[in-house]
């Protein structure tokens, strides 16, 4: 069973930056679609990002269009989440996600995803 692990949360001011890693212990997550999500208290969980899995074609949430962004580390074994400009709405619990490699369409969605791991927090505050 894969196991995802995400790090990279913390405390930032509004404008700042942080960056997320998601990974499974020995395994490339390369093939698969990564998903990442994020659930602020009281509120619905939101498909934020997606990276397919062998195109590397990436689709956003409109909240976070043109401040984050998706890609595969160097060695093709994870996956980074950069967000920028944050905001306070943007403090959330952060879930990465795998899924068959077709799984990233244009609306990220919670279904196509099936192997989830813990979750990082973020905090935007001034």
């Amino acid at each position: 069973q894969l196991q995802l692990v995400e790090s990279g949360g913390g405390s930032v001011q509004p404008g700042g930056s942080l960056r997320l890693f998601c990974a499974a212990s020995g395994f490339s997550l390369d093939p698969l679609s990564i998903g990442w999500f994020r659930q602020a208290p009281g509120k619905e969980r939101e498909g934020v990002a997606c990276i397919a899995g062998s195109t590397d074609r990436t689709n956003y949430g409109d909240s976070v269009k043109g401040r984050f962004s998706i890609s595969r580390d160097s060695s093709r074994m994870g996956v980074t989440l950069q967000m920028n400009a944050l905001k306070l709405d943007d403090s959330a619990s952060y879930y990465c996600a795998a899924g068959e490699a077709g799984a990233c369409f244009s609306r990220v969605r919670e279904r196509e995803y099936d192997n989830w791991g813990q979750g990082t927090q973020v905090a935007v505050s001034s």
